[in-house]
């Protein structure tokens, strides 16, 4: 345990053959992405580094990318319940987006996978900013950023009532008075929104950990909100140490705000390590991969993230002073994303061929051996610019093992990470309390006995 009481949490995001998008073209099985026993084995390596959770991104259309590289095909709740048969403590973070689910179902996927783990499991709220996706959905046009959220919010108020339509100890299964159910402890929840009307309740249980962990991934102020409303944990993308400070203080203050525990929501930005026995094996095996990829292809996407002229920008040139103090357009790409380019070339002054080639401007990219990885994940922890961090590998598993067999020991070592799993859920995991139904307390005429009769 740390100096200040706090405990490192990380977690790892598999991202079909790993974050580097070549990194399929020095996979032993550039098929693997659709193997479920190649995850399992990601799996299984990171549950041997005592990470708190394995985590699933996820797209609903397949892109123009799927040309050149693997994608997220699989669909994760139903991968993430493979996973979960083959392993016993990790965590189990699901991405699924408000804008093209219904809460019922929903919410009782969700709470299904958490039975089905033994309380393991977390959903990832995203509201898709790709507006090819609503094609697939039946619609003509793609709703606006602010719609998206606010029907984000009402979708995930809707699914915690949901959650908590039965209270614990609601099945009771005694066989010699033949009461299985006790009815006064299941609650229909009569949900009229602007946007949902649902009565519920669920058909499914209260779960082993009262209900799945809540995670959000914006940074829009909309996104923001949403985060500080609900989310139990939030996936940021923060490049450089000094706005990694400042929006971890803010998100703590935000939630403060709204009348919950800071200590409760926890702060995890992206980190891509890559990973050498020493800081030139580190930089070789970085170049090997860049030497794969199309930098004419990649200046053209890094261009449509902006939504700029191609011919605006030069590889060799810093970023544009006038994109860098441009503000992110929620409709073009990731906020997050954007504004981590931004801070990323603000800060150090990079070109546009080093913004590319340091993760497109995306999560913050440490190459190193692993003394100097553990370094920064120590800094940033110990002086809170995070509570922990969600990890990416160049390429799996082989990124992902070099983290775990050379980097997890001396986070270890330090003081800072778990040398073993204390508990069984993610709750316990993240250190995050159970929480408790609305209607625990309620009166027995306030179930559906009641409604009954």
């Amino acid at each position: 345990m740390s100096k200040q009481g706090r405990q490192l949490h990380l977690n790892t995001n598999i991202l079909n053959s790993g974050k580097h998008d070549c990194g399929w073209r020095v996979q032993e099985d550039p098929l693997a992405f659709l193997d479920v026993a190649y995850y399992q084995q990601c799996a299984k390596i990171a549950e041997r580094g005592t990470l708190d959770a394995l985590f699933l991104a996820d797209g609903l259309s397949s892109g123009s990318y799927v040309a050149e590289r693997p994608w997220n095909s699989l669909e994760p709740t139903v991968l993430l319940a493979a996973i979960g048969a083959v392993t016993e403590r990790i965590g189990l973070i699901a991405t699924a987006s408000s804008s093209f689910n219904d809460p019922y179902n929903l919410a009782r996927r969700f709470a299904s996978l958490d039975h089905i783990s033994g309380g393991r499991v977390g959903w990832n709220i995203v509201t898709t900013h790709d507006a090819a996706t609503a094609a697939n959905f039946g619609a003509d046009s793609h709703a606006d950023h602010d719609e998206r959220y606010g029907r984000a919010e009402e979708l995930v108020q809707v699914a915690i009532e949901l959650w908590d339509s039965w209270e614990d100890g609601a099945v009771i299964a005694d066989k010699q008075s033949g009461v299985f159910t006790d009815l006064d402890r299941v609650h229909a929840i009569e949900h009229r929104g602007e946007r949902f009307a649902v009565r519920g309740p669920l058909n499914v249980p209260r779960s082993p950990q009262g209900r799945p962990v809540l995670i959000q991934a914006g940074s829009s102020p909309q996104g923001r909100d949403l985060a500080a409303r609900y989310a139990e944990a939030i996936f940021t993308v923060q490049n450089t140490f000094e706005e990694a400070q400042a929006f971890y203080a803010e998100m703590k203050q935000r939630a403060a705000r709204f009348g919950r525990n800071p200590e409760d929501v926890l702060i995890l930005p992206g980190l891509l390590p890559i990973v050498g026995s020493t800081e030139e094996e580190a930089k070789a095996r970085k170049a090997h991969l860049d030497s794969f990829l199309d930098l004419d292809l990649e200046l053209e996407r890094f261009a449509a993230r902006f939504r700029l002229d191609q011919s605006k920008l030069a590889l060799d040139a810093p970023l544009p002073d006038a994109v860098v103090a441009s503000v992110p357009d929620p409709e073009a790409f990731s906020v997050g994303f954007q504004e981590g380019m931004r801070n990323l070339a603000k800060r150090e002054r990079l070109t546009v061929r080093e913004l590319i080639l340091s993760n497109g401007g995306g999560h913050r990219q440490v190459v190193g051996a692993p003394e100097q990885i553990a370094d920064t994940i120590e800094h940033w922890f110990s002086n809170r610019a995070a509570d922990g961090f969600n990890l990416s590998g160049d390429v799996f598993p082989s990124g992902l093992e070099a983290f775990v067999d050379h980097v997890i020991p001396l986070l270890r070592a330090r003081g800072i990470f778990r040398h073993e799993y204390e508990g069984s859920t993610l709750r316990e995991h993240f250190g995050l309390p159970r929480p408790a139904t609305a209607h625990a307390s309620a009166a027995p005429t306030a179930g559906l006995a009641a409604a009954a009769n």
